[in-house]
């Protein structure tokens, strides 16, 4: 299944062409070293959390804008080849010294997908999770998780991905560990859901919530929702 290098990332809400640039100008190169699918999705409807959420996750300031990113690689093999291609490649480091953000407070790892439902078609508007879940329910996550996608593809979702954290290293500034406030004996999962515009999204996330396949079934939740962090993004790259 596929394998997510991903990112989360503040950026100067003014710099939002300059980034945009930035990230279409590398899509090449990345394609070049291995990378299948390149997603730079821009904050839209981020909300502030009562325990922690992604804008802290970066530690955005009042004037950036979160943005959700990740790479797709078709394995592991494919992407550790192509970290090691990017750290040695003269045209990173140029590209490194001109980036319109604050690469210390961008938080990054890489995820092995456990669900990787789609129904094809375009991404218009996608919704980004980052949550910790107890090693111990992996696979009681992985049924949940597999249960919802259902309902939200047959609410109008093109495709859901469930990644679960297999490189993700801790940070000097910030990091996923952090963001997701996790604890001893869990992981942090990065997945996404994507939809063809923000409009479907809108209605499909109505029917999403009034289904009764995503009522509490008496079983116990296996992860902690408090800590969920999530928001809305529309995509400004694709390659």
């Amino acid at each position: 299944m596929t394998y997510v290098e991903g990112f989360v990332v503040a950026v100067p809400t003014a710099n939002k062409e300059a980034y945009r640039k930035h990230a279409a100008d590398a899509a090449p190169l990345f394609k070049e070293f291995g990378v299948s699918r390149m997603v730079e999705a821009w904050g839209d409807d981020v909300p502030d959390g009562k325990v922690n959420d992604l804008k802290g996750a970066v530690q955005a300031k009042p004037d950036e804008t979160v943005v959700f990113s990740w790479f797709e690689y078709p394995d592991k093999a494919t992407r550790d080849a192509a970290n090691e291609k990017m750290m040695s490649d003269p045209r990173m480091a140029a590209m490194g010294g001109d980036m319109p953000f604050d690469g210390k407070r961008m938080i990054i790892g890489g995820f092995d997908s456990i669900v990787d439902d789609s129904t094809g078609g375009a991404m218009g508007y996608a919704d980004g999770y980052v949550l910790p879940v107890p090693d111990a329910n992996k696979d009681a996550y992985r049924a949940l998780a597999e249960k919802a996608s259902q309902v939200f593809r047959d609410h109008g979702a093109t495709r859901v991905v469930e990644a679960w954290g297999d490189d993700v290293p801790d940070g000097k500034v910030t990091d996923y560990a952090r963001a997701a406030h996790k604890q001893d004996g869990e992981t942090v999962v990065f997945s996404w859901v994507e939809w063809p515009s923000k409009d479907a999204r809108v209605a499909g996330w109505e029917k999403v919530m009034a289904d009764e396949r995503m009522q509490p079934d008496g079983s116990e939740v296996p992860f902690d929702g408090k800590r969920m962090i999530y928001g809305g993004f529309a995509p400004i790259v694709e390659a």
